[in-house]
């Protein structure tokens, strides 16, 4: 352990203890002599102004003031290797799920901790890009729209905007206290609260055009619970309350993998007799659901409800007729 991990380990052991820690102590945590402990408390008190208490002969324990414990960090950016080395693998999964939008804005966060990574190991490089995260079906998403909308979360400001929806490819203007972003399957969505509509609403972002902070007015507030309540509880992205519950059943074959897919927090799953895996879950719209149903094949089929199980069946009807020979 270099000067900078013990430093920086010793600093949080004081932290973190609710009474004087012992120098015996310490100098196991540390794996170092007396003397050196004494030399890294006098840098951290004299260099660093750590408020470190104790230290006499006769206590041979040390520790930061209750109040002190709680409120002092040190100086500067203060991360051990192995935390430097997470934030680095983070960079690179924003980068990947985020493309230009986010890869750019952090490029010199990136350069300042491998520079200060490479001063902590030797001038070793840790070679990041072997850690690879592959994009797929992700949406182009525009930088600017992308910084305002963050911007108006962040700041709790009212958003208005022209939203092009997908099903209908049509524009409503659009007046929102945004409330979180959410990423959901390679791409990035604006939970908010419509003023117009008087309800949560979810919003892509590469469908919102042209967005706008609005007046002087704060964003409308909504609590986290209500928040979850209404567009967590249904299947995906699609929010609202579930409309009702769908049981899957997938063929043995399948069910080597899904019994292990996380597909919703209220999800129930069991292995039938004779192999199969039967799934049942909550859903507001059907859509996504059946999108991943379906992307299974014969490997899965729609139990109940009902409706569900004839709309995947018109569904694969239609998909069907698409590949009959046509006539001459």
């Amino acid at each position: 352990m270099d000067r900078y991990e013990r430093l920086l380990k010793l600093h949080r052991l004081l932290q973190s203890a609710r009474y004087p820690v012992r120098l015996q102590h310490l100098q196991d945590e540390l794996e170092c002599s007396r003397a050196t402990i004494y030399r890294d408390i006098a840098f951290l008190r004299d260099a660093l102004g750590a408020p470190i208490e104790g230290g006499s002969e006769a206590e041979a324990s040390f520790c930061y003031p209750s109040e002190a414990a709680e409120t002092f960090e040190l100086p500067g950016l203060w991360l051990s290797s192995g935390e430097l080395e997470a934030l680095l693998a983070m960079h690179q999964l924003l980068a990947s799920t985020g493309g230009t939008v986010l890869s750019g804005t952090l490029a010199p966060l990136r350069h300042r901790i491998e520079k200060l990574l490479a001063e902590q190991s030797g001038g070793k490089r840790w070679p990041i890009e072997r850690i690879r995260v592959t994009r797929s079906l992700s949406r182009q998403l525009d930088e600017t729209a992308f910084r305002m909308v963050a911007g108006a979360v962040l700041e709790r400001r009212r958003l208005k905007f022209r939203y092009r929806a997908r099903s209908t490819n049509q524009d409503s203007e659009r007046l929102v206290s945004p409330q979180r972003l959410t990423h959901y399957r390679e791409n990035w969505y604006l939970d908010a609260y419509d003023h117009e509509r008087e309800g949560l609403r979810s919003f892509s972002l590469d469908r919102i055009l042209k967005p706008v902070l609005h007046g002087s007015e704060a964003a409308l507030d909504v609590a986290d619970a209500d928040l979850d309540s209404h567009l967590a509880g249904g299947y995906g992205i699609f929010s609202g309350a579930p409309k009702a519950w769908a049981t899957i059943r997938f063929s043995p074959r399948a069910a080597r993998w899904v019994a292990d897919e996380h597909w919703h927090s209220k999800q129930e799953g069991h292995l039938l007799d004779d192999g199969h895996y039967e799934l049942r879950l909550p859903y507001a719209s059907a859509r996504e659901l059946l999108m991943d149903v379906l992307r299974y094949g014969p490997d899965a089929e729609i139990i109940a409800p009902v409706a569900l199980r004839e709309e995947a069946r018109i569904q694969l009807r239609l998909a069907l007729n698409g590949y009959e020979p046509s006539t001459p």
